[in-house]
C-alpha cells in the first residue's frame, strides 16, 4: 500500500510539473549552456548536484524524466528549476529554466555548470 501511495504521489507531481515546464518552454531559457559530455552523463551529474542537502537543504530533490521530443529533463519539486539536456550534432545543449531569478536559481545554475 505504501508503495502505491508513493507511486501515486510521484505521478501527480510529474503531472503538475509537466504543465509548469511546458509553459516555461514557451519563453526563453534562463540560461543556455553547452557541453562535450554525453547527455545521460550530464543529466545524472545535474541530478546528483541538485540533490546535495548541504547546498539546498531539505528541498534537495531532483528527478530525471525523458523528454517527448528527445533528451532528458532534470527538475525539482514543482519544477521551480529544471534543465532540458538535449543531444545535438555540436554536442549537448542545456536549456536551464527557473521560475524566479533568486539566490536558489543561481545556486542551481552553479551546480549545473560543474557538470559541463
Amino acid at each position: 500500500m505504501r508503495i502505491l501511495m508513493v507511486a501515486l504521489a510521484a505521478t501527480l507531481l510529474a503531472g503538475c510539473a509537466g504543465s509548469v515546464m511546458d509553459d516555461a518552454r514557451t519563453k526563453a531559457p534562463y540560461k543556455v549552456l553547452t557541453s562535450d559530455k554525453a547527455e545521460k552523463v550530464v543529466a545524472q551529474c545535474v541530478q546528483f548536484g541538485w540533490q546535495d542537502e548541504a547546498v539546498f537543504g531539505v528541498d534537495a530533490a531532483a528527478y530525471l524524466e525523458p523528454r517527448k521530443s528527445g533528451g532528458t529533463t532534470v527538475y525539482t519539486r514543482s519544477a521551480e528549476s529544471f534543465v532540458d539536456v538535449i543531444t545535438e550534432a555540436s554536442g549537448t545543449t542545456l536549456n536551464y529554466y527557473a521560475q524566479k531569478d533568486d539566490f536558489v536559481a543561481k545556486r542551481r545554475l552553479a551546480a549545473l555548470a560543474t557538470c559541463l
